[in-house]
C-alpha cells in the first residue's frame, strides 16, 4: 500500500467534488504521483500539452488540494515521463529519508484479517475453502455491509490458494467488470474467448455478484459458467451486499444454485474488534497512536473499517508532515472530518445512476441521455429520471437539464408515469429496488 498513492487519492477525491465529471476525467484522472514531502509534491502527466493546460486551469485546485488533505500547503512540480525522476524504493530495513512518504505494504491474508464475533464464521468459512477448494462449501456466498471485510477474505483465499498450490488457475472480478466484459466480448465478436477464460477457471471469486441482477445477458452467461464450474468441481466464491434472497432481480435459477452452498453473513465489528483493526493497521504502517485517541476513533467509526484503513493513512500522512510527531484527539478529529460519512452521505452522481441504470437496461448511457424514444430507452430514461429524484433530491429543472435540456414539466410527466408502472408492476419494483442498492452500495 504505497502512502505516496494514498495522499494522491484523497486529493483526487477532493479534485473530483470541486468540477464536473468530464473535467476530472480528462485533467486530473491522468495525472499519476511521483513523490511527495513537505515541501513539494511531484506529479507526472501524460504530455507537455497536459502539462501546460494543468498548469494554467487546474495548479490552483490541486494546491488547495493537497492544503486540505495535508493540513498545508506545499509547491506542485509538474514532470512528463521523459524528464520524471526514477522512483525512489527502500527495502524493508532501509531508512526512509527524511520528509519522504513511506512506502508499505499491506496485504489481504488471513493473517492480517481481525477476526471478531462479527466475523469468525465468515473468516472460518473462507479458511475451510482455502484449505480444500471445491470439498469444504461450494458455493461459498459472503454477504454483509460495505467496508466489513468481504474483499478482505476474498482476496485472502486467493492469497492462501496461490501460496499452497501455485498453479491454481484463479480468476477474481467484480459483478460489474463481468457485466462489462459481456458486452465487450459480445461488440467484438469475442464471446467464446469470454467463456473459454471463465469456464476454465479452477477458482472463480465474484465479489459484488449483486450487480448481474435484473441484466439478463449477464445472468445468463453467468448462470452456465456457474453450471461449467460446479459440474468440473471447481470453486467458487460470491460475495454480495445482502443474501441472494433479497436480490430482488436475481433469476430464480441463479439465486437456488447460489443457496446450494454456504451462506454467511459479516456483521459490523464491536468495539473490541474495531480497535484490535485499528491497532493492527496502525502497527503496519509503523504509526503510534496513544489509547485515548484509538477509544475516540472507535467510538466514532462503527460500521465499517475501510474508514479505520482510510483514518490510519490519512494519520500517518500527517505524521510524516508534522513538526509534532504526537497525534493527539484533536488531529484525529480533523481528520475524522475527511473519513466519516455520519452527516454527509456520499455523494451519489447522476453519471453513476445514468451508468448503472443502463447496464441494467441494456441500453448506452448516450442513449439514455438522447432524445431516442423507442421502448427501452424510454424505459430507461424513465427510470434513470425517477431514481435520480429519489436518491439525489434534485429539482427537476436540474434533472430536465441532464437529459438534453428537458423541461420542468416533462421530468414530472416522467417521474408521474414510471411511479404508476412500479405500483402496478412488481417486477419493475424490484429492478428500481436493486438499482437503487446497487448505487448506494457502489
Amino acid at each position: 500500500m504505497n502512502s505516496v498513492n494514498d495522499v494522491f487519492e484523497f486529493v483526487k477525491s477532493y479534485c473530483e467534488k470541486q468540477i464536473n465529471k468530464v473535467v476530472y476525467n480528462t485533467w486530473i484522472c491522468c495525472i499519476e504521483p511521483v513523490s511527495i514531502n513537505s515541501e513539494e509534491a511531484v506529479l507526472e502527466v501524460p504530455s507537455v500539452f497536459v502539462k501546460g493546460i494543468i498548469e494554467n486551469k487546474y495548479k490552483s485546485l490541486l494546491k488547495e488540494a493537497f492544503a486540505a488533505v495535508l493540513g498545508f500547503e506545499i509547491e506542485i512540480k509538474f514532470v512528463t515521463k521523459e524528464d520524471a525522476p526514477e522512483e525512489v524504493k527502500f527495502d524493508d530495513n532501509d531508512n526512509v529519508p527524511e520528509g519522504m512518504i513511506y512506502s508499505g505494504e499491506y496485504e489481504y491474508s488471513f493473517e492480517t484479517f481481525i477476526v471478531g464475533n462479527g466475523n469468525k464464521l465468515a473468516h472460518a468459512a473462507a479458511q475451510a475453502v482455502a484449505l480444500n477448494p471445491s470439498m469444504a462449501y461450494n458455493p461459498l456466498f459472503i454477504h454483509g455491509g460495505s467496508g466489513l471485510g468481504k474483499t478482505h477474505l476474498l482476496c485472502a483465499i486467493c492469497h492462501e490458494i496461490k501460496k499452497s498450490r501455485p498453479n491454481t488457475n484463479i480468476i477474481y472480478i467484480k459483478g460489474e467488470d463481468f457485466t462489462n466484459e459481456i458486452v465487450e466480448s459480445i461488440r467484438k465478436n469475442r464471446t467464446p474467448e469470454f467463456r473459454k477464460k471463465y469456464r476454465g477457471a479452477d477458482i472463480l471469486l465474484v465479489d459484488d455478484i449483486q450487480f448481474i441482477s435484473g441484466k439478463e445477458t449477464t445472468q445468463d452467461e453467468f448462470f452456465h459458467t456457474f453450471e461449467a464450474l460446479y459440474n468440473n468441481n471447481k470453486q467458487i466464491i460470491l460475495a454480495s451486499d445482502r443474501p441472494p434472497k433479497e436480490i430482488k432481480t436475481l433469476e430464480e435459477r441463479l439465486r437456488t444454485r447460489f443457496e446450494w452452498g454456504l451462506i454467511v453473513d459479516i456483521q459490523p465489528p464491536d468495539f473490541e474488534t474495531r480497535l484490535a483493526i485499528l491497532k493492527r493497521k496502525a502497527d503496519l504502517m509503523d504509526l503510534s497512536i496513544p489509547d485515548d485517541v484509538c477509544y475516540f476513533i472507535c467510538e466514532k467509526v462503527k460500521n465499517n473499517i475501510r474508514q479505520i484503513e482510510g483514518l490510519v493513512k490519512k494519520l500517518k500522512a500527517l505524521e510524516l508532515f508534522s513538526s509534532n510527531k504526537k497525534i493527539t484527539i484533536g488531529i484525529a478529529q480533523n481528520a475524522l472530518k475527511d473519513i466519516l460519512s455520519d452527516n454527509q452521505p456520499v455523494t451519489i452522481t447522476v453519471e453513476k445512476i445514468i451508468n448503472e441504470v443502463a447496464r441494467t437496461f441494456d441500453v448506452s448511457p448516450q442513449d439514455i441521455r438522447s432524445n431516442k424514444r423507442n421502448g427501452p430507452i424510454s424505459s430507461a430514461r424513465q427510470a434513470a429520471m425517477y431514481i435520480i429524484r429519489e436518491i439525489t433530491d434534485m429539482p427537476m429543472s436540474s434533472i430536465g437539464a441532464e437529459f438534453g435540456g428537458r423541461n420542468h414539466s416533462t421530468v414530472v410527466y416522467s417521474n408521474e408515469l414510471y411511479k404508476k408502472k412500479i405500483e402496478e408492476d412488481q417486477k419493475i419494483k424490484e429492478i428500481t429496488e436493486d438499482i437503487i442498492n446497487n448505487i448506494k452500495n457502489s
